[in-house]
């Protein structure tokens, strides 16, 4: 119950940027807030179809592995839960890899606009979020390794899979409507800017 409602108020503060996202967003001028939603970003900012497009298949990817380890666990079989584990650990290695790899390779800082605050405030979080889970799922991993868990007690493993499961969903809102809409509305935002016609 304890975790459940932890990940329930996990949920509203995800819930709470992405409202602050969207109603910025919605009111791109940012007159109230002395900024403007671009301010000087490019168009061609973020790429939805690159790297993150291919973080949500790793991520999603991770998802099924992860529940491949579980079933193997809920079966007795050892085996397939440590492989199906590593393996979920291994695609949150890469998540996170490609992430610093987008920081540093980005036209822009969290200090461009309200885009570049809300997008680095949305991700960044996001991946203290998947880094947490990892070290979640790494502990899991050296207690299932030990003969901890088993297919009736394995309770602390069961709730790290829920925390990477609702990391995953967070993350599918998150490409939709930071990579996908929200950099359509810095395209549209900066368009009107310079008059520069869709």
């Amino acid at each position: 119950m304890g975790f459940t409602l932890f990940l329930v108020s996990e949920g509203m503060l995800f819930f709470s940027l992405f409202w602050a996202f969207f109603y910025v967003a919605v009111h791109p001028s940012g007159a109230y807030l002395g900024t403007h939603w671009t301010q000087h970003i490019l168009n061609d900012t973020v790429q939805p179809t690159h790297i993150p497009l291919f973080n949500t298949f790793v991520l999603l990817w991770s998802g099924a592995t992860l529940t491949w380890s579980h079933y193997g666990l809920l079966q007795g079989k050892i085996t397939p839960a440590v492989e199906g584990l590593f393996l979920t650990l291994v695609l949150g290695l890469i998540f996170l890899f490609c992430q610093g790899l987008e920081y540093r390779n980005a036209r822009f800082d969290i200090s461009d606009g309200v885009f570049g605050s809300t997008f680095y405030l949305l991700t960044g979080f996001h991946g203290v979020h998947v880094l947490v889970g990892w070290i979640f799922l790494a502990t899991a991993l050296v207690r299932l390794g030990s003969g901890h868990l088993s297919s009736t007690r394995h309770l602390g493993y069961e709730m790290a899979i829920w925390y990477w499961h609702f990391v995953d969903v967070i993350w599918v809102f998150l490409f939709f409507a930071v990579y996908v809409y929200g950099t359509r509305s810095v395209s549209m935002s900066s368009n009107e800017i310079t008059g520069t016609p869709l």
